[in-house]
């Protein structure tokens, strides 16, 4: 599913808003998610999961064309860690 298909189901299961309002609120939980994640906080939605930020070290890597050694720097990564209620209905429990 996308964006566009979540705003569109929403809308259609709530007859009472406006489209536009149902595309601001999406568009504002989703802006609310990325910045918790990027200023570093934890967002733990019950039942859905959670989301995080984990650090990746500096390494050296490998040019899989040439094979050369190339520095990576450290970054940061977004990380999902599902919720029980969610892992229990994908595997039909």
């Amino acid at each position: 599913m996308i964006r566009s298909e979540l705003i569109q189901k929403i809308a259609d299961e709530n007859p009472h808003l406006y489209q536009r309002d149902v595309e601001r609120i999406v568009n504002t939980i989703f802006e609310e998610i990325t910045e918790a994640m990027s200023r570093g906080d934890r967002v733990e939605l019950r039942g859905f999961g959670a989301f995080s930020v984990k650090q990746r070290d500096a390494r050296v890597g490998r040019n899989p064309r040439t094979g050369e050694s190339v520095e990576v720097e450290e970054k940061h990564v977004p990380f999902f860690k599902t919720g029980k209620l969610l892992r229990d209905r994908l595997n039909g429990k």
